[in-house]
């Protein structure tokens, strides 16, 4: 029987930016964040545990009572001139460029393509050698391992919500990932 990879990735819990519908900074949990996280499951002891280098998804890991280790692979996708804008303050033009062409990021940021190669190369290294990983994200990086899992085209990429606080999980075995669940 081949070893199981379970990784586990876990988006931050609710910031003010993301109430407000804006383009995030480095900003902290707002209180719904922090009421968010109350109770929520531990991960298992034996798992290995990531996160973002973002200030919001260390204090989700701190919230949930885990040691994380910060890799920037796991960093927020990079909005670039867009960061703490409405979405309305952005050049009409330029905003459907970006929501329907991925490779482009007229933001002078990081195209979703960009991301999901990220990923996907953090998702490649840590899938030897573990049975259990925990990741605490930003919601674009689990929609690019949800992608990445399916095979599916980066234009999918705005077609998978990911709440706040939300977990998904993911299974690596004989060379393939499996979305498992997401809650």
């Amino acid at each position: 029987m081949t070893e199981v990879l379970r990784l586990a990735l876990v988006s931050h819990a609710m910031t003010d930016a993301m109430s407000a519908g804006r383009f995030p900074t480095d900003e902290a949990l707002n209180v719904v964040g922090r009421r968010q996280l109350a109770g929520a499951d531990p991960a298992p002891d034996t798992a290995v545990v990531f996160c973002g280098p973002e200030r919001r998804t260390r204090q989700t890991a701190e919230l949930l009572g885990l040691r994380a280790e910060v890799d920037q692979r796991l960093a927020d996708l990079d909005h670039g001139r867009w960061r703490g804008l409405d979405p309305g303050s952005v050049p009409p033009t330029d905003l459907t460029v970006w929501l329907t062409d991925p490779s482009r990021a007229p933001h002078g940021g990081e195209a979703i393509t960009d991301l999901i190669d990220r990923v996907r190369g953090w998702m490649t290294a840590i899938s030897t050698g573990r049975t259990r990983v925990v990741a605490v994200t930003h919601p674009a990086v689990v929609r690019a391992a949800v992608l990445i899992a399916l095979d599916a085209p980066a234009r999918s990429f705005w077609r998978v919500d990911v709440a706040p606080a939300s977990r998904t999980e993911l299974h690596f075995r004989g060379g393939a990932w499996t979305l498992r669940l997401m809650r």
